[in-house]
């Protein structure tokens, strides 16, 4: 499929749908592509900014006609595969939220971030399987696997998917449930934007109003400590607690606590639906021996999770990756250490989350998120106007080969900044999981009209 289609005419795809259609030079162009991440962009031949799902229907169904590439971009977090001459369909326009609190569900456009889902929700004692971060968008999260702030207690968001609205490559709008459609259903879900373009999703409701949680943290002098200390607690951690590890440092300036100001620190992260039992789980972090240098930990609403782990929510540029282990060593320990903490060779922001419990288990519908054996997962990642990316991905790729015995493989959702589009084939999914994929995929979308992110390649 060509991507030189700078001579094609999109005028019949402008007066045939109701959102705009921008192509380079235009006003609005840049606008429309500009997300969460600011290091890498899309340089489509056009974009449409969907107002509907019928918008996108045409879309998909113009740029197969044309033999287009499609893309698709809601908040603009995980812009991996970059679009160079293709259309990207814009769905940040499609926010509607709609509860239905007697049947606990949602149904969730294409461009909603989890905070306006959780703003409907609460009202009502319910809370979405949602992220760490409330900006994130639903959709890619969710399709992706989702790892949540209660992933161990409820699994991942994928889970609790009942029904995808999808744009097929046929240029067809389907409603695919696991009784409609129930391959595709299982692909879609794990399988990301490789299917299609989906226009909404509906999700089941957890009656959450509360949880215990927040944070501690340690000076990044003590992290042997605090990372011992991490190994050996999650190691007896009951499903109820999801619990993770960063280590950032901080700038010396005001918009963070006093005393975080201009230090390395270790940041422990714990969310549990278990208020009473909260502050005893997290009473030995109380006594292994590490100074706590800050605190914020206790009851939250839902729609304050997010202070949990108090993660930035401007607009910046950054290159990342993530790998899934089986388990926590204590060479693991020593290589974030060494290789991601203070005197590392170029700044990382360091996620080290606790998996298990309820993401090793497949939902009562199966679906296609990979690696539930992985106890672990480990992020890594740096501003990417820091440092030359070349460095940053020289360090990261140091990490990588240190923890490489370990490594089951990584999550679609933590692979961060541009990489072509068969970048970690035999990574994303195991084997048996990427086989069937692939054969699905060369059903539903047989001359890879989808390639908006790390790509599967149809199967004859």
């Amino acid at each position: 499929m060509s991507h030189d289609n700078t001579r094609i005419d999109f005028t019949s795809l402008t007066d045939s749908v109701t959102g705009p259609v921008f192509t380079p030079g235009q006003e609005g162009y840049e606008e429309e592509l500009t997300g969460f991440q600011t290091g890498y962009r899309h340089d489509p031949a056009a974009v449409l900014g969907a107002a509907d799902a019928e918008d996108v229907r045409l879309a998909v169904a113009f740029a197969a006609e044309h033999g287009i590439a499609v893309s698709v971009q809601a908040t603009g977090h995980g812009v991996t595969v970059l679009d160079r001459g293709g259309l990207v369909i814009s769905t940040r326009r499609l926010t509607e939220v709609t509860v239905d609190p007697a049947a606990r569900t949602a149904r969730i456009g294409a461009g909603a971030r989890w905070e306006q889902v959780v703003e409907r929700t609460a009202p009502h004692g319910l809370a979405p399987l949602s992220g760490s971060a409330g900006h994130v968008g639903v959709v890619g999260y969710t399709l992706a696997g989702g790892l949540g702030l209660l992933a161990r207690e409820f699994g991942y968001a994928a889970d609790l998917v009942e029904a995808v609205e999808v744009v097929t490559a046929d240029g067809q709008a389907r409603r695919v449930t696991a009784d409609s459609d129930p391959d595709l259903f299982w692909a879609l879900r794990g399988g990301r934007d490789n299917f299609g373009i989906v226009t909404a999703l509906e999700i089941s409701l957890l009656p959450v109003a509360t949880v215990y949680g927040g944070g501690m943290y340690f000076d990044a002098a003590q992290a042997d400590l605090v990372l011992e200390q991490f190994r050996s607690w999650t190691a007896t951690a009951p499903e109820s607690v999801t619990a993770s590890l960063g280590m950032i440092e901080y700038p010396p300036i005001p918009v963070f606590p006093e005393p975080l100001r201009g230090r390395h620190v270790v940041h422990i992260r714990f969310a549990t639906t278990d208020l009473a039992a909260g502050p005893e789980l997290v009473a030995p972090w109380r006594a292994f021996g590490a100074e706590i240098i800050h605190e914020h930990l206790g009851e939250l609403a839902y729609p304050e999770v997010g202070s949990i782990y108090a993660e930035p929510t401007f607009s910046h540029a950054y290159d990342g990756n993530s790998v899934l282990l089986s388990e926590l060593t204590p060479e693991v320990l020593a290589a974030v250490r060494t290789l991601a903490g203070p005197g590392s060779p170029v700044d990382c922001i360091v996620d080290l989350r606790h998996m298990g419990g309820a993401l090793a288990r497949q939902p009562a519908v199966p679906n296609s998120v990979p690696f539930r054996e992985a106890a672990y997962i480990l992020r890594v990642l740096s501003g990417s106007d820091e440092a030359p990316l070349a460095e940053i991905r020289a360090a990261h790729a140091a990490l990588d080969e240190a923890v490489a015995p370990w490594t089951l493989g990584r999550s679609l959702n933590f692979v961060y900044g541009e990489r072509t589009a068969d970048a970690y084939a035999g990574e994303l999914y195991d084997p048996a999981t990427r086989a069937r994929l692939a054969k699905l995929k060369g059903v539903y979308d047989p001359t890879n009209l989808f390639r908006t992110n790390l790509n599967i390649e149809p199967a004859a």
